[in-house]
């Protein structure tokens, strides 16, 4: 669970709906983070150490204590200088990389983003964050680091990624520095399947056809010689009592193909069709079966594999909404 914000953090949000702050628009990735972009304001406890040196400082005043004073101004270098250690911590670090795998409507995406950075200074307490989630790491020089963010989803489709923001508080905690970035990275979210397991539609039976093929292992028939056909399939004795080319057709034994069509689940709500017709998918590629999909705007297949299965759930995903 991520912690609560919070009210600097709370204010930089609110700050970063304001239209000159950077990024304005999506960019794309790499995306490289410069002092222009970087923001700084105290923490709480830099906003408490703030108004305990300027009591300090206006007592020194009153009572003309240099050593008060002397205290101060070091301790006021050394916030100062926090700063300027927060402000090029950021600086010149590189989101390089941004990918995740689709998963299913309900389940949490991983997020993998890869950062390096330029120089030769080390990064510690990174701060990466994204919603109401976020993962800390440490950047060494030269080298790329993955970091892992898990997102919650709820809906089908395009998953819309908000802003990321990428902060510290090191050295000291005194000020929390950020940087917000916007990578143009489309993630994609396949429908959640049906709960209930439901049979793949058939043609009965025990799933097995019998279906002529150019090549199988028994003599199925004889047919006129069409253009493609090998030689080896030419019945020579018969063709020539016959006086014309015959070819021989064999026939094998194979699983029959499976068609899911959405125009007969017309009993089902919108939403309904799409998960059942998810749910046939996966467990048409669980048992390796060569299947076809239709949509109302497309068809795909017959095929198998990874590939038709991901294009599959990937026009699923994209249907309008119902």
């Amino acid at each position: 669970m991520a912690r609560p914000l919070e009210p600097i953090e709370r204010l930089s949000e609110r700050l970063a709906r304001l239209p000159l702050v950077r990024p304005r628009t999506a960019e794309s990735v790499p995306v490289r983070i410069d002092r222009r972009r970087v923001y700084i304001l105290p923490t709480g406890f830099g906003l408490f150490l703030a108004l305990m040196l300027l009591t300090m400082l206006v007592g020194g005043l009153n009572y003309n204590n240099n050593p008060a004073l002397l205290l101060a101004f070091v301790m006021m270098a050394v916030a100062h200088n926090s700063l300027v250690h927060a402000h090029l911590t950021l600086s010149g670090v590189r989101l390089i990389a941004l990918h995740a795998e689709p998963v299913h409507a309900g389940r949490a995406i991983r997020l993998r983003f890869a950062f390096d950075a330029a120089g030769q200074r080390r990064r510690p307490g990174l701060e990466l964050r994204v919603g109401g989630e976020e993962a800390f790491f440490d950047l060494m020089p030269g080298e790329r680091t993955e970091v892992v963010l898990p997102l919650p989803t709820t809906r089908r489709g395009w998953l819309p990624l908000d802003r990321v923001r990428l902060c510290t508080v090191r050295p000291f905690g005194l000020a929390r520095a950020w940087s917000w970035l916007r990578p143009d990275t489309r993630l994609l979210v396949y429908p959640a399947p049906e709960a209930e397991p439901v049979p793949l539609p058939d043609l009965g039976g025990d799933g097995q056809a019998s279906r002529a093929r150019s090549h199988g292992e028994q003599p199925h028939q004889l047919r006129d010689y069409r253009s493609g056909d090998t030689l080896r399939q030419v019945a020579w004795k018969t063709s020539a009592r016959m006086d014309r080319l015959l070819v021989r057709e064999y026939e094998s034994t194979a699983r029959s193909e499976i068609e899911l069509d959405w125009y007969a689940l017309d009993s089902l709500p919108h939403e309904a069709r799409i998960s059942r017709l998810t749910r046939w998918v996966l467990e048409a590629e669980r048992q390796d079966r060569r299947f076809s999909l239709r949509l109302p705007d497309a068809r795909l297949g017959p095929g198998s594999g990874p590939e038709h299965r991901h294009a599959c759930l990937r026009a699923l995903a994209l249907m309008p909404h119902g």
